[in-house]
């Protein structure tokens, strides 16, 4: 249910909070007063995009706050299931603020798109625009109704349809892609071939090309560092008088020859042989080394030669020894296919006629299945319409086949309708008629918010287009929906303002030379006096209060009963 409103610096609105209650709250207002300039605030808090110069003082912040309270398990899962979660009292706030072209959209506090707000709101409110009847004018939309209304059901049928589509398209495809004559096939399998013949007269190794690579760095600098090796080698060796390996060895000879003069020579000789041991094992290391730098030009040039096919085929097949491997792998499988290209297309085409049966199938069972919640929801819909004021109304729906079998089956479904007798039904889409459009959209949506387990459900002058009878009617259709649902209704007929449980004044006034739109909750005294301004406009006379009061009572005796 949604509590409270509070929006901030938006159009006209300065700053203003709104009190919702359960069951029906009815606004009313002078025409220009802000009714649609509420309904823009709400849709901004339910995640739609923001007008161009919507705030009020482009240099203070604007705001759209929606305060909810969430009890339903069904909703409660559903939110859990998209990541949203109500406080441990079943609150949930909805915050949009905006600031030099900037919005920052929370829920409970934390930082959210404007897309997660329009998925959360899903599951909290149903608003009704005005004009949104229009769409029933669209057959396409009437399949759309179906499946959301019977979305438990069909989910099974429809999920095992479209699965069943990807899996015959993918057939599809591939077998379209096999078409080719007797020579384009040759010329495949000859290029196939040379492709495969190239890398496999390569006899490419796991990690071959690191190995080469190394050995080639190595090479190109072999100069540079045998060079300096030598010139370590004759510094740290023994083949000059000078090096430091006779040096170390002369003078570990002097002190062998005085170490037994003081026993305190004795660690420092053990010293210098230590050192002297590492250099010699150093060189022989260091000798190793060089010999190992040795190799010839022949050498240097395979090397090289080995290095520039490697490269050549990473360049045509893969960046990797691996890549080129699995490039190879789905050659040979081709080579394959191509080679046994007459059988695969049989047996690929026998593969795609049963998917396509199966698919057909599924669809017929999903047909099945969405005729019986056609059904189910037509009954209802005729029900809810007959409450509206259409004592003779016929309402089904139509099942056409589609050319073709797609991901949501292959029906082209609309709603048909009679409002007279012997009047042969047609379809919903060529109705004209504003007034039976906004009954018949209120009928949908008593429907399917019993279906959907939305708590608010939000109409914008449902009631255009209709008056006398009729508009009571509809009031009395708004007081039964409001008995399992919170409904907040922009109203401009009399008989449905009385109807109404909390009834609030949207009024245009102005303060400190600046036009503002404020809403205010009307009294028992105030709901009357505003319902005899509907019944005669601006100048209430006793005789319209008189009227209008006797309206609330009616209307208080009808909810009662």
């Amino acid at each position: 249910m949604l509590l409270n409103v509070h929006i901030k610096n938006l159009a006209l609105i300065d700053d203003i909070h709104i009190d919702f209650t359960d069951q029906l709250n009815i606004l009313t207002g002078e025409t220009g007063a802000g009714k649609s300039i509420l309904i823009g605030a709400l849709k901004i808090g339910m995640g739609e995009k923001l007008p161009k110069d919507l705030l009020r003082d482009p240099d203070k912040e604007g705001l759209c706050q929606l305060l909810f309270l969430v009890e339903d398990a069904q909703v409660l899962d559903g939110l859990a299931a998209i990541g949203v979660y109500p406080s441990e009292d079943g609150e949930l706030i909805i915050t949009r603020r905006m600031l030099h072209g900037r919005t920052v959209n929370t829920i409970n506090g934390e930082t959210v798109t404007a897309a997660k707000l329009k998925e959360t709101s899903a599951f909290l409110v149903d608003l009704h625009a005005q004009h949104e009847q229009q769409t029933l004018l669209k057959r396409a939309e009437h399949l759309k109704i179906l499946d959301q209304y019977g979305k438990k059901n069909l989910a099974g049928c429809k999920a095992e349809t479209e699965r069943l589509y990807k899996a015959f398209t993918a057939l599809k495809r591939e077998l379209e892609s096999l078409q080719m004559d007797e020579g384009e096939k040759n010329r495949k399998i000859e290029y196939l071939k040379y492709e495969l013949s190239e890398i496999e007269a390569a006899g490419l190794r796991p990690g071959e090309d690191e190995v080469l690579e190394k050995k080639y760095h190595k090479m190109v600098h072999a100069r540079e560092i045998i060079k300096a090796a030598s010139d370590v080698y004759r510094t740290t060796g023994y083949t000059d008088s000078a090096s430091s390996g006779n040096e170390i060895s002369r003078a570990l000879t002097t002190i062998r020859n005085v170490k037994d003069l003081d026993p305190d020579l004795k660690d420092i000789y053990d010293q210098l042989s230590n050192v002297d041991a590492l250099l010699n094992d150093f060189n022989v290391s260091l000798n190793h080394y060089m010999l190992s730098m040795e190799f010839d030009d022949a050498e240097f040039e395979e090397i090289c030669q080995r290095l520039d096919l490697i490269n050549h085929l990473k360049g045509k097949y893969g960046n990797t020894l691996a890549e080129i491997t699995e490039y190879q792998k789905h050659l040979e499988t081709e080579l394959v296919r191509l080679e046994e290209y007459d059988s695969y297309v049989t047996r690929l085409s026998e593969e795609c006629s049963i998917a396509g049966r199966r698919l057909e199938e599924a669809a017929d069972r999903l047909t099945a299945a969405r005729k019986k919640e056609a059904e189910d929801l037509c009954g209802k819909i005729k029900t809810a319409l007959l409450d509206l004021n259409f004592p003779e109304v016929r309402f089904d729906m139509v099942f056409d086949r589609l050319p073709e079998c797609g991901a949501a089956g292959r029906d082209d479904c609309y709603f048909i309708i009679s409002t007279n007798i012997g009047e042969k039904e047609k379809p919903l889409y060529e109705i004209a008629s504003g007034g039976e459009l906004s009954r018949i959209m209120l009928a949908v949506k008593s429907c399917m918010a019993a279906e959907d387990k939305i708590d608010t459900l939000i109409f914008d002058e449902i009631d255009v287009g209709i008056s006398g009878r009729t508009a009571q009617k509809v009031s009395e259709k708004l007081a039964v929906i409001a008995k399992n649902h919170q409904v907040i209704s922009i109203t401009h007929l009399p008989q449905i303002a009385a109807m109404a449980d909390s009834h609030y004044l949207i009024e245009k006034t102005v303060e400190q030379n600046k036009t503002v739109t404020n809403i205010r909750r009307l009294d028992e005294d105030g709901s009357i006096a505003e319902i005899a301004r509907l019944l005669g406009g601006n100048e209430i006379t006793e005789t319209a209060m008189l009227n209008a009061k006797e309206m609330k009572d009616m209307a208080a005796q009808t909810k009662t009963h």
